[in-house]
């Protein structure tokens, strides 16, 4: 009994302590360093140094790996080398902090019709229209890059090859 006063304090303090960092945006909590390397990579990329902007990406994931926006942003990077299915996979890690992320959601459909899984692109166009109530602009892009199609040299790779006759010599 003579404890039962300070157990309920303690308690109630803790479940303050805990619901006060529930309250903010997930985003809000990372680390300032992490940002700091996600616009050093981002410059880079913009400048054309992929390798230099993936170490910097990299390094803000290993400082803070809720960074879903270096997520998307070394995605963003293997798209511009040509490599669909590793920025596939690093829109899918960003997705996995936050599911309703419109820009991660049309970037991996971009990527996805780059590899030329067109119909999964558009499922990703599908829940990006669910999720915005008004025309946005990551539908509209997408849906621009669905109707332009994968590019040619996919559409040749994944055409069935044609059966060349035998002949005996």
């Amino acid at each position: 009994m003579r404890l039962t006063p300070i157990a309920l304090s303690v308690a109630i303090a803790l479940a303050t302590m805990a619901s006060a960092g529930h309250g903010q945006r997930p985003d809000a909590q990372i680390d300032p360093q992490s940002l700091a390397l996600l616009q050093q990579g981002e410059t880079l990329t913009a400048s054309g140094e992929y390798d230099a902007a993936v170490d910097a990406l990299e390094t803000a994931l290993v400082v803070d790996p809720r960074n879903r926006a270096a997520y998307s942003a070394m995605a963003k990077v293997a798209q511009a080398q040509k490599l669909p299915g590793k920025a596939i996979k690093l829109y899918s890690e960003a997705l996995t902090l936050e599911p309703n992320d419109l820009g991660a959601l049309a970037g991996q459909g971009e990527a996805l019709v780059q590899r030329g899984a067109v119909a999964r692109a558009k499922r990703n166009l599908d829940r990006i229209k669910t999720l915005c109530d008004t025309p946005c602009p990551q539908a509209t892009t997408l849906a621009a890059v669905i109707a332009k199609g994968p590019p040619t040299e996919v559409m040749t790779a994944q055409a069935p090859a044609t059966k060349i006759p035998e002949t005996d010599d």
